[in-house]
């Protein structure tokens, strides 16, 4: 069972054992990081989280720290993040790609160093927000769908995406999965092969299928 969480206006009372910063001074962080623009996404990610955290009964402080931090590293300099990842020694094949793929890993890195911010579960929403992973504890699941579904987005499919968080977390990150390598054939965009591991554990139709060897 998981510890009691103490709440104010809706909020989890951060028991710091995970990192330096009280939720305000997070919250501090986030507000001086990022433009007004994302900083607002980041309280609705937060907001939707926690809406799921409750129904499914997750660790609240983790998963409002996790959703707070996501996007810590979104608007960094790309040299910036580049040279953390070699520094850091990451996924080198993410220099192939873009920051939409390097910011979750890298934002992960920056918190731990900067807030000794450890805890593996949050350290892992943070990291896979953004292609997920083969294995998402229910934080990183209820991250990587709260930033796909948070109240400003609008994009074709979220309607359904919301309507299948109400019930089901692993059929909602299925859906995503999905939905994230159909946009991306479709705009024929190069794809990070980790998300298509997500695709294969998660998005998949059934095992049988999988293995049927006259499905190709």
């Amino acid at each position: 069972m998981k510890d009691y969480i103490r709440m104010k206006n809706n909020k989890p009372i951060y028991s710091q054992n995970y990192c330096d910063l009280s939720r305000p001074e997070l919250v501090e962080l986030m507000e001086k990081t990022l433009s007004k623009r994302r900083f607002k996404h980041v309280l609705r990610v937060e907001k939707t989280a926690l809406k799921l955290a409750e129904a499914y009964n997750a660790d609240k402080e983790k998963v409002s720290i996790a959703a707070l931090a996501h996007d810590y590293a979104k608007e960094k300099p790309d040299e910036e993040m580049r040279d953390l990842i070699i520094s850091e020694n990451l996924d080198l094949e993410m220099l192939q790609f873009g920051s939409n793929i390097w910011h979750g890993p890298v934002g992960a890195v920056l918190m731990k160093n900067e807030y000794h911010l450890d805890d593996e579960e949050i350290q892992d929403a943070i990291k896979y927000h953004t292609i997920g992973s083969p294995r998402m504890d229910i934080v990183a699941q209820i991250i990587y769908i709260a930033d796909f579904i948070e109240p400003n987005r609008s994009f074709n499919g979220v309607e359904d995406a919301r309507q299948l968080a109400k019930t089901d977390l692993e059929s909602t990150i299925a859906y995503i999965s999905r939905h994230t390598l159909k946009n991306l054939i479709k705009r024929k965009a190069k794809i990070y092969p980790k998300a298509i591991e997500t695709y294969n554990v998660w998005g998949v139709k059934n095992k049988e299928e999988q293995d049927d060897p006259f499905v190709y």
